[in-house]
C-alpha cells in the first residue's frame, strides 16, 4: 500500500468510462418465446434501442441508429413499445422519441408509422401500448397538445389501426372512452376480453399522492362503457393493476401506509413493505401474476427483491443471486419471470427466474466488471438521526482504493448526493460514476432524505409542505454526522444533485453552512416560476403538495426559493444544464446566475446544446462529471491524477 492524501489517488475509472455504463436495461417484454427490452446507447447520442434476444440465447440491436425507443408522454414517458409473434415472425410497435410517432416493426423491413404528425404544441404523443392483433389494432395511452402551452393537453386510452391508415390521418384514431382523468395510464384487458382497468388522476395530486382504478366493460364495437372507480381515491395510491388469469384484478395500493397487494379488493400480504412505487413513467410494473397462480413481485422496505407470492398463503420466495435492487419492469410468459436486477457489485442486467425451479440467470446485459473489482468500495446502509429524533436513511461509500491509503489522521472530503423526484430513491447498487470518486479518495454519501420512497407512506409524506427544509435539514445531518464521527474531513463536505437533487442542492448552499461547495444539475431555482407555467403539465401542480396551495401561501414559494435568495450563496458551486430541457428550463439557471454575478462567489456554468432532463450523451456526461471532479480540486485543495479539465471559476 502506498500512501497518497485523500483525491490524489490514481484511478483506473476515468469519466469516459463511466459514461459508458450511464443506465440500465428497461422495458422487458416478451414477443412469444422471445425476451426483449430497450438498452442506453450513450455514445450514439444517448438513444435507447430495442434487443431482442433468440431462442439461442443471441442477442441483437433491431434497431440501427438514429432510431430512438422512447417516449416523451408526460415528458418522463413510459413503457415505448409492444410486440406479439405472427405466422410471419415479431410484429412490434414503438415510439421513436424524434417525431414521437408510433411505429410498426418487422424484422422483413423498415419501421413504418402507424400516427400522424400534428403542429399543435407538443404533438401527438404515445406510451405503455398493448397489440390486439384479433382486432388489428394497438391500445395504448394519447397525449395530444391542444395548444401552445404546456399545460394544453389532453390524455385519453386510444386505438391506433396496426394497417396504417392513421398515419396521415388522426380521425383514423379511436378513442376508447370519453376523457375522464388529467392523466392515465394504458388499459389492461381481463382474460376474456370484456373488462379494462386503468389509472386515472388529477390535479393538483401526483400519482403518489392519490389516483383511482377506473374499471370498464368492453363493447362489442371495442369502446369501454361503464367506466366506474373501484379503489383509490384523494389519499390513496394505486400503483399498478392487472387482471390474474382467473379473472380475478390485482392491485397495489397503499391505503395502509404501505403499497401492498390486493385482489378483488382484499390484502393478498399484509406487510410493512412495498409492492409498488412512484409512477413517474407510464407503465411502470412492481408484479406480474403467472397463469399457474403465482404472482412475481418487486417488494421490499428500502431494498427491493424480486420474488414469488403465493396468494393463497401470503408466503413469499425470493430469487437467489447477488441482485438486491430490482426495477419497477416485470415481464412472464408461462412460468418464466424477467427482470432487471442489480447489486452494490453488479450493474443492472436482465434477469430469467424459473418459478418451477427457483433457478435464475442472466440472459442479457450481463455484468463485466470494467476495472478491477477491488477498486469498488464496500458500501453500506445505514440509519442517521436527524431533527426531532426522525430517522434517515442514506448509503454510505467510502473512498477505497486496493493500492493506496491516506496518511495517518486525514480525514477524507465526502459529497452528499440528493437524489431526484424528489418522490423517488437512491438504490443500493454499483455506479461507477460513484467509483469515480471513491476509488480517487473522496466518499459518497447517497441520502434518501425525509419524502423517499420504499419507507412507507408516512416517510414518504414528511416532504408534505416541507421541500427545501425536510430534505435539506436530513442531508445536513447526515454529513454533519459523517463529520462528528471522524468519517469525513468537516471543512471537506460537498453535495450536488440533479432536478430536485439540484433544488436541495442549491437550497442547502443557500440556508446552511454546511458545505464547501456544491454542483447543482438541471435543478429547480424558482418555485414562483414553476408554479406559473414554467415546467411541464405533469409537474406542473406538484408544489401544491410540496411546498403549499400557492394561492394560499405564495410568500413561501419565494421565501424558500434560492433564487430570491442569491446573496446566501457564498459557496464555489458548478451549475450544469442542458438547454433543450423543458421540465427545469434554463431560464431559471440563467437567472440565478444574472444574480450572481459580481458578488465575489466563484462559480462556473456548463449548457449542453441538444440534452434535455438528465443527460443522456456521453460526451456531455464526460465534459460534468470532469468539470465536478476538478470543482472538488479546486476547493478542497486536491491533485487527482491524470486531471486534464480545467474549471475556470468566475466571480
Amino acid at each position: 500500500m502506498r500512501t497518497l492524501p485523500y483525491g490524489s489517488w490514481p484511478s483506473p475509472v476515468d469519466a469516459a468510462l463511466a459514461a459508458a455504463h450511464d443506465g440500465h436495461p428497461e422495458y422487458v417484454g416478451f414477443v412469444g418465446d422471445e425476451v426483449w427490452w430497450t438498452e442506453p446507447r450513450p455514445t450514439e447520442g444517448g438513444r435507447r434501442t430495442l434487443i431482442r434476444r433468440r431462442p439461442d440465447g443471441t442477442a441483437e440491436s433491431v434497431l440501427p441508429a438514429p432510431w430512438n425507443v422512447r417516449s416523451r408522454v408526460i415528458e418522463y414517458g413510459g413503457q415505448p413499445w409492444a410486440g406479439t409473434m405472427t405466422g410471419d415472425g415479431p410484429l412490434v410497435v414503438f415510439t421513436h422519441f424524434a417525431d414521437q410517432r408510433l411505429h410498426r416493426y418487422e424484422p422483413s423491413g423498415e419501421p413504418r408509422p402507424l400516427t400522424p404528425v400534428s403542429a399543435v404544441g407538443g404533438g401527438l404523443r404515445w406510451a405503455d401500448p398493448r397489440i390486439l392483433a384479433g382486432r388489428g389494432e394497438v391500445w395504448c395511452v394519447l397525449e395530444e397538445f391542444t395548444g401552445p402551452a404546456p399545460t394544453d393537453v389532453r390524455r385519453v386510452l386510444a386505438a391506433v389501426p396496426l394497417d396504417g391508415s392513421a398515419a396521415q390521418d388522426r380521425s383514423a384514431v379511436r378513442e376508447l372512452v370519453p376523457e375522464r382523468h388529467r392523466f392515465v395510464t394504458g388499459p389492461r384487458l381481463s382474460p376474456d376480453g370484456r373488462r379494462a382497468v386503468w389509472l386515472g388522476w388529477d390535479h393538483p395530486r401526483m400519482p403518489w399522492d392519490g389516483s383511482e382504478l377506473i374499471l370498464a366493460d368492453v363493447a362489442g364495437d371495442g369502446t369501454l362503457t361503464g367506466a366506474r372507480t373501484v379503489a383509490g381515491g384523494p389519499e390513496e395510491s394505486i400503483a399498478q393493476a392487472e387482471f390474474a388469469a382467473d379473472g380475478s384484478l390485482l392491485y397495489a395500493s397503499d391505503r395502509s401506509g404501505w403499497w401492498n397487494l390486493y385482489r378483488d379488493g382484499r390484502p393478498l400480504c399484509p406487510r410493512e413493505e412495498e409492492f409498488g412505487g412512484p409512477l413517474w413513467k407510464i407503465g411502470q410494473r412492481w408484479f406480474a401474476p403467472l397463469d399457474s397462480g403465482p404472482v412475481a413481485v418487486v417488494h421490499g422496505r428500502g431494498a427491493a427483491a424480486l420474488g414469488l407470492l403465493d396468494p393463497a398463503t401470503g408466503e413469499i420466495v425470493d430469487a437467489a443471486g447477488p441482485w438486491t435492487e430490482f426495477a419497477s419492469t416485470l415481464a412472464v410468459h408461462g412460468e418464466r419471470v424477467v427482470g432487471v436486477g442489480a447489486g452494490p457489485r453488479r450493474g443492472y442486467e436482465v434477469i430469467e427466474l424459473d418459478a418451477r425451479t427457483g433457478h435464475t440467470r442472466v440472459i442479457g446485459a450481463p455484468h463485466e466488471d470494467a476495472v478491477d473489482p477491488a477498486h469498488y468500495a464496500e458500501p453500506e446502509a445505514r440509519v442517521f438521526t436527524g431533527p426531532g429524533g426522525r430517522d434517515i436513511h442514506a448509503h454510505l461509500h467510502p473512498p477505497h482504493h486496493p493500492g493506496y491509503t491516506a496518511p495517518d489522521g486525514e480525514r477524507p472530503p465526502y459529497v452528499v448526493w440528493a437524489h431526484g423526484g424528489p418522490t423517488g430513491r437512491s438504490p443500493l447498487v454499483l455506479d461507477l460514476e460513484i467509483t469515480y470518486f471513491t476509488s480517487r479518495g473522496i466518499g459518497v454519501a447517497e441520502v434518501n432524505y425525509g419524502g423517499s420512497t420504499g419507507y412507507g407512506r408516512a416517510y414518504r409524506d414528511r416532504l408534505r409542505e416541507q421541500w427545501g427544509v425536510v430534505d435539506v435539514e436530513d442531508c445536513a445531518a447526515v454529513a454533519l454526522a459523517l463529520a462528528e464521527e471522524g468519517t469525513a474531513d468537516r471543512a471537506r463536505l460537498a453535495v450536488r444533485g440533479g432536478s430536485a437533487g439540484g433544488w436541495t442542492t442549491a437550497a442547502s448552499l443557500a440556508t446552511t453552512d454546511v458545505y464547501a461547495c456544491g454542483t447543482i444539475s438541471y435543478p429547480v431555482l424558482d418555485l414562483t416560476d414553476w408554479a406559473t407555467d414554467g415546467t411541464h403539465d405533469f409537474e406542473s401542480q406538484y408544489l401544491e403538495s410540496l411546498v403549499g396551495p400557492y394561492a394560499e401561501v405564495p410568500a413561501r414559494y419565494a421565501e424558500r426559493s434560492p433564487i430570491t435568495h442569491a446573496e446566501w450563496i457564498t459557496a464555489p458551486f458548478l451549475l450544469l444544464q442542458g438547454l433543450d430541457d423543458v421540465i427545469c428550463p434554463p431560464a431559471q439557471a440563467e437567472r440565478l446566475l444574472a444574480r450572481m454575478a459580481g458578488r465575489g462567489v466563484p462559480h462556473a456554468y456548463l449548457a449542453f446544446a441538444g440534452e434535455g432532463h438528465g443527460f443522456r450523451r456521453a460526451d456531455t456526461m464526460i465534459r460534468a462529471l470532469e468539470a465536478e471532479l476538478a470543482l472538488y480540486a479546486e476547493v478542497f485543495g486536491l491533485k487527482p491524477p491524470g486531471l486534464t479539465t480545467t474549471l475556470e471559476l468566475t466571480e
